[in-house]
């Protein structure tokens, strides 16, 4: 992995990992502004499983406990593409959660959720950008395509060949009944 990809995967990663932390440790500061969205997710979550916990400080840590995995794993370039994937999962939440900015009639308030909103944005957009890194090799469309590739051309490789091999051999055969003996 290039330094560039590193220190841009650390960077990316640094925001859930502290927030995460801070998140986790003191949930019942957000508990208020995510009641409305863990409330929505609740019965969701319970016919997707029905002893998953639906408090909301639970969810909200249970968030926290991702991000700050996910970060990480980001940060450390092991299953980077995956956790990209799992916190630009987690940032959606969160977002709509602590950033509402149609629900603000202050206009201060409003113009505040709206830059973290466009911030997030920036957020899921670069998390989606390393989820789709592949550290400079090629992926596996590209793998696949350039395999199908190499053995069509091996197959017509070996097709000519093989022609060529027959036309010899039928022209040795004519050869052969025109000698004497």
């Amino acid at each position: 992995m290039t330094p560039v990809r590193s220190l841009a995967r650390a960077m990316l990663s640094g925001i859930f990992v502290v927030s995460g932390y801070r998140n986790f440790r003191n949930p019942h500061r957000l508990a208020e502004t995510a009641k409305p969205v863990t409330d929505r997710v609740a019965p969701l979550l319970q016919k997707a499983h029905p002893n998953f916990p639906t408090e909301t400080e639970t969810l909200i840590r249970l968030n926290a406990a991702v991000q700050v995995g996910a970060g990480l794993m980001l940060a450390t370039g092991r299953f980077s593409r995956p956790a990209a994937l799992v916190l630009a999962g987690t940032l959606v939440p969160t977002t709509v959660a602590g950033h509402p900015f149609w629900k603000n009639d202050d206009p201060i308030a409003r113009n505040n959720n709206e830059i973290h909103t466009l911030k997030n944005l920036g957020l899921f957009g670069g998390l989606l950008l390393a989820a789709a890194d592949t550290g400079g090799k090629p992926g596996i469309r590209w793998r696949t395509g350039h395999r199908i590739g190499h053995s069509r051309r091996s197959m017509q490789r070996a097709v000519r060949t093989a022609r060529r091999e027959a036309r010899i051999a039928v022209r040795s055969a004519a050869t052969a009944r025109r000698l004497p003996g």
